[in-house]
Formats: structure tokens, sequence, C-alpha cells
């Protein structure tokens, strides 16, 4: 028998695989090491294949529509009301395959790698700006207690940063040496 629906739960190194044929009885259940997936893919015909959207799904969604596979991906939350109960890979892969062959699933449509870096790259800077603005507050609450002051904004960061420069007197040596850095 051949399997028509698969349902996979992603993970870092071993994947849990489970596969149903035409009349819904289990042809595959099995584990498969990340270097054996696409093998493993490649020698099945083209299937429907459920994954839960999750980290690394886009890449295994795309590997695996070049293959031929109808990929499909869904919300971790609209998944689980088909996991059975006991939560374990194997019964997530169970329920992914039941999930994807619901009539109402809404699906999660599979990201280009072009779009996935152009999301890497807000998110990256969205994290610069984040933390830029955690060390201008550590600075300026540091200096505070000390009783220095500054405006708002990246003028008032500049002219703390000059008082940092100069080794201002009024800054305590052993707290210079901590501020340096940022």
């Amino acid at each position: 028998m051949q399997a028509i629906r698969f349902g996979i739960d992603l993970a870092k190194n071993v994947f849990q695989v489970h596969g149903v044929d035409a009349a819904g009885r289990v042809v595959v259940q099995r584990q498969l090491r990340r270097a054996q997936v696409e093998k493993f893919f490649a020698a099945q015909p083209p299937a429907l294949i459920g994954m839960e959207a999750c980290g690394s799904a886009h890449h295994w969604a795309r590997t695996l529509s070049a293959l031929g596979h109808d990929v499909k991906l869904m919300p971790p939350a609209y998944v689980k009301p088909y996991v059975p109960r006991n939560k374990n890979d194997a019964r997530d892969a169970h329920g992914c395959c039941e999930a994807v062959s619901r009539p109402d699933m809404r699906f999660v449509p599979i990201k280009s790698v072009e779009q996935q870096w152009a999301r890497a790259l807000h998110r990256t800077r969205d994290l610069l700006v984040r933390q830029r603005t955690q060390l201008a507050n550590a600075m300026r609450g540091l200096l505070y207690e000390m009783g220095q002051t500054s405006a708002k904004g990246a003028a008032g960061i500049e002219t703390l940063l000059r008082r940092v420069e100069a080794a201002d007197e009024a800054i305590p040596a052993a707290l210079l040496i901590c501020l340096v850095p940022l």
C-alpha cells in the first residue's frame, strides 16, 4: 500500500512521519533523521503532506514541493484538536495527517526564500533598534544616579557619550570602565 497523505512532526534532528492510504489505514509510522527526510519523500509518489507552520517548516515545504508533493502548512493551534491525548511526536504527526485532510482547515502560505530573507532583515533591524534604546536608557539611568542628566533622544545621548569619552570628573572611574564599551 502507498500513502496518499502524510503528516510530519518537524524537529531539529529526528522527524516523525505518519502516512495513510486511500482507505485511511496507517501505512507509514516512523522516525527519520534530518538527512533521511528528502531521500524518503523522493522515493514516495506525489502525496498530500501536512506540517505545522513552525521553525524550518517553510524550508521543508519548499523542499518537498520541489519533489512533486502537495505540501500544506497549518497553524499549530488549528492542528491541536486533531492530536490525540498524551502529546508526543508520533501523535503530533498523526494530528497533522488528520488536520490536512479537513476541508475547513486554514493553511499558511509557503514563504519563498526572498520573503523569509526580507522578514529576517526587518526583524534584525527591529532588534538593533530595541538594543540601541536599551543601551541608551541604561546609560541614562546609570549617569542619572551620578547626577548627570541629558536631553531626550539621540542628541542627549551624544552629550552623555562626550562626557564619558572625556572622562568627566563627576563620573566615577569604575563607572567609566563600564560605560566606555557601550
